[in-house]
């Protein structure tokens, strides 16, 4: 991220880097720098899909060291992309180095990609431990440099750019903030960092003007790019300097790009001046106006209205040019509705985070392109006739894949002739590729307009319509854990190839597992009428057990074709996450750091797949064993009576169904998956009937 090279030139200079005790203070948080920090420094698992309640844990641990030194944080999010595209170039090409990193750590290589839920769980972690946090409309790092400007306090975060903007409570790195080495007495506590000021970088280079630190990191290039012609200018500035200071000596090594830079402008008094100079070298071609331009991105205004949605949640930001409602506006900036959505409505592009999967089989959000294909039509569609239909209602025609996307963007439109597409950035093979994808017309005609004036009830069969849940046996699992089931039972219908047995039962038992644990340590109050007694000293060894199944990473890869499974109930549970949130929570929020855990999904499937029951895991009549049941039940009958609209192009085979024709997962509805569907439970570890 940020100004290429910069992190290197600064860290490898200690005169730039002041060390600090740092508490009794506000601190404004870069969130996308910290949790990406705080996964890879930790070593958290990557491999399997993630432990997201080790990951909770940790960012618990950070938040108490905080709040140890007395220290206020702040969090700003990142939302969805720059409606303007000026970086689209640059998040292609890290999406397209993801995706090759993934497929690296699949065997069993290192890699950075982030399991696909680490950033909901992070959000849900500090909205419970009650963190001010706001999720901007776009890009945060402009948004975090004019609060901290105005509060004049220091901004923690990883992005280079932070060393350019003029901070007048500098800069702590994220490399450098020793969270887990508190210092000081009980009362006086403080965590060591190192901090960077503008002022102390310019002092170093003469008295350079702050106001000339943009300049440089346009021409050094960051995530906007560098300007054309740049390159050629770079060569006359780095002949001038060296020029000017004799050449190197044959000892030296060769200075770096940014000492040349630095050098250079030091020798004028202003940016304008150092403009006419980039004029008078490479003449009228509009260099310089680019340029300026760039330069802009740096420029801190002096009042953020952040402040005022800190202080009293006030206007949400972006708001006046958002085609959101108010009320889901709100939901975004509390980090309550997925950038998904906004990127969605706003530049109908959407970007698909790849995960650790088989890359020689379609890309794990494929499973879950119906309930995206939902989303996209609750944004931009409103109810009316459908073309070539015989009314309101019928689904709309599927195109073909590989073409290119309509260009028309922007809020809702009444559906006309030509159906309506949002082109997704998704992984084939090793590439990247883009789709489109077709907005859905619900049976429900639910759209962006009515939304927030439904009531809750409409809003949740909206959400059962799309996840084709039977209301009936949904009923029976517990409200917080039902959003759970009816995805489990919506991938174990989409998925291909279709999950195993001991996949299923391995997931479930990660649920129980989780629920457990949230019992332990928020308490079990909400269980209590369906749990008259609860036999800890049973419950505890049952976590134990589980425990023990939890598998490490290994350098000789892991099974493929498992991590491509759980990584298609991951992407089916992150888009009905969304779908969730955009319908203002119909059902509860999933606990995510209760949810899954890869180590432990993976370890119980081994164990199952040898032989292993989940009796010798459950004792009889325990809570455990219970809730296993209930799961089971649930998500082996909650979608058997339930019909959809059309799962569109592919429905996780990678094929899109030809125009006007319903594929096998377009709009036809489903048979019931197995007569069986409203039969008891023989027992409490009936196996799961998954055949067609």
């Amino acid at each position: 991220m940020g100004v290429h090279g910069l992190t290197t030139f600064v860290e490898g200079n200690r005169l730039f880097l002041l060390d600090v005790r740092f508490r009794d203070s506000r601190l404004v948080i870069d969130g996308s720098s910290l949790y990406f920090n705080l996964y890879l420094k930790h070593g958290l698992d990557r491999q399997h899909g993630g432990d997201y309640d080790a990951f909770a844990c940790v960012l618990c641990q950070f938040l108490s060291a905080l709040e140890a030194s007395n220290i206020q944080p702040y969090v700003v999010l990142d939302g969805g992309t720059d409606p303007s595209y000026k970086k689209m170039d640059t998040l292609q090409q890290r999406l397209q180095s993801k995706i090759k990193e993934a497929e690296h750590m699949s065997q069993g290589r290192n890699g950075s990609v982030l399991p696909i839920l680490t950033r909901e769980v992070f959000i849900q972690v500090l909205r419970h431990r009650g963190v001010p946090l706001v999720q901007c409309p776009a890009e945060a790092d402009w948004e975090i440099a004019c609060l901290a400007h105005q509060w004049k306090c220091p901004v923690l975060s990883n992005d280079s750019d932070f060393f350019i903007f003029d901070l007048p409570g500098g800069y702590m790195p994220l490399n450098f903030f020793q969270w887990t080495n508190l210092s000081g007495k009980a009362s006086q506590r403080y965590i060591p960092a190192r901090c960077y000021n503008t002022s102390v970088l310019c002092r170093c280079y003469g008295g350079l003007s702050a106001d000339l630190l943009p300049l440089c990191a346009v021409l050094s290039g960051n995530d906007y790019a560098t300007p054309r012609d740049a390159d050629a200018l770079l060569a006359l500035i780095h002949a001038s300097v060296l020029g000017r200071n004799g050449g190197r000596g044959k000892s030296k090594a060769p200075p770096s790009r940014i000492d040349v830079l630095l050098r250079w402008l030091a020798s004028f008094a202003s940016s304008a001046e150092a403009l006419a100079e980039v004029s008078r070298l490479m003449g009228a071609g509009g260099l310089s106006s680019q340029l300026q331009a760039g330069m802009q991105e740096y420029h801190v205004r002096p009042q953020s209205p952040l402040a005022g949605w800190f202080a009293q949640h006030e206007a949400a930001p972006g708001g006046q040019k958002s085609p959101l409602p108010e009320r889901l506006l709100h939901a975004a900036a509390q980090g309550l509705l997925a950038p998904l959505v906004v990127d969605a409505v706003v530049t109908r592009r959407v970007l698909l985070n790849p995960q650790v999967e088989n890359s020689k089989q379609p890309s794990s959000h494929c499973s879950a392109r119906a309930i995206r294909q939902a989303i996209y039509g609750i944004l931009l569609l409103r109810g009316g006739s459908v073309p070539g239909g015989k009314g309101p209602g019928r689904v709309l025609p599927t195109p073909k894949e590989g073409c290119d996307i309509d260009q028309a963007h922007g809020p809702p439109t009444h559906l006309s002739s030509a159906p309506v597409f949002v082109e997704e950035l998704d992984r084939l093979n090793l590439g990247l590729k883009k789709n489109r994808v077709q907005a859905l017309l619900l049976n429900s005609h639910l759209h962006l307009d009515t939304l927030t004036q439904q009531p809750a009830k409409v809003r949740l069969n909206v959400l059962y319509e799309v996840l084709r849940v039977n209301q009936s046996v949904v009923a029976n699992v517990p409200p917080h854990l039902r959003l759970a089931v009816a995805v489990t039972s919506f991938w174990l219908q989409e998925a291909v190839p279709k999950p195993s047995q001991p996949q299923i039962q391995a997931l479930i038992l990660g649920m129980v597992y989780g629920e457990l644990v949230s019992i332990d340590q928020n308490g079990a109050t909400h269980h209590q009428q369906s749990v008259p007694q609860l036999n800890w000293s049973a419950e505890r060894a049952v976590l134990g057990c589980l425990d023990q199944h939890r598998v490490k990473s290994s350098r000789q890869g892991m099974p493929v074709a498992a991590a491509h499974s759980f990584s298609q109930w991951q992407a089916c549970m992150w888009s009905a996450a969304c779908l969730n949130q955009l319908l203002l929570l119909p059902l509860p929020e999933l606990r995510l750091a209760y949810l899954f855990s890869g180590t432990m999904a993976h370890g119980l499937l081994g164990y199952l797949k040898a032989g292993g029951a989940a009796e010798v895991l459950l004792p009889e009549s325990s809570f455990s064993g219970h809730l296993y049941t209930t799961l089971l039940h649930g998500v082996r009958n909650c979608g058997s009576k339930a019909r959809a609209p059309s799962a569109g192009p592919g429905r996780g085979r990678g094929r899109g169904a030809a125009p006007g024709r319903r594929g096998r997962g377009a709009a036809a509805p489903r048979r019931a998956r197995g007569r069986r569907g409203n039969e008891e439970v023989r027992n409490r570890f009936a196996v799961l009937d998954i055949s067609e």
